[in-house]
């Protein structure tokens, strides 16, 4: 599960996949469990819920460079891209509205457009958080 944004930002509204991510860290009693993984270039904690094992990601760079840190930490987990979530800002969603999409284009989110061309697929299933429009 990859919260997308620009890392140190915190707060701004294009930063609201990382915002869900502390929160989903939280709610799954890992919060304190965030380390730097320098090969993906991202901060990583490992959940499990459901019987399933979650890795948590937040890239360490920009929202147009963060592809590059989700597929290299696909690669270090072995995932593919249907085993990859993005959790990132709409603006065409009003505030706190939330949607799930799976695959399709990047409806213009450079975020969305870096993993699609880091990972050479648009098969991740995408959670988008509202922000609307300023």
């Amino acid at each position: 599960v990859a919260g997308l944004g620009n890392y140190g930002q915190r707060g701004t509204r294009h930063s609201v996949g990382m915002a869900v991510l502390d929160q989903l860290a939280r709610q799954l009693a890992v919060a304190e469990g965030w380390r730097v993984d320098k090969r993906c270039c991202a901060d990583v904690a490992l959940a499990t819920a459901y019987g399933l094992e979650l890795v948590l990601l937040k890239p360490r760079r920009f929202m147009n460079l963060n592809g590059l840190s989700v597929a290299s930490a696909a690669k270090i987990y072995s995932l593919g891209p249907e085993d990859i979530y993005l959790v990132h800002d709409d603006l065409e969603k009003a505030l706190g509205k939330v949607a799930i999409k799976l695959g399709g284009s990047a409806r213009g989110h450079n975020g969305v457009r870096s993993c699609i061309s880091a990972l050479h697929s648009s098969e991740m299933t995408r959670l988008r958080v509202g922000i609307g429009r300023p």
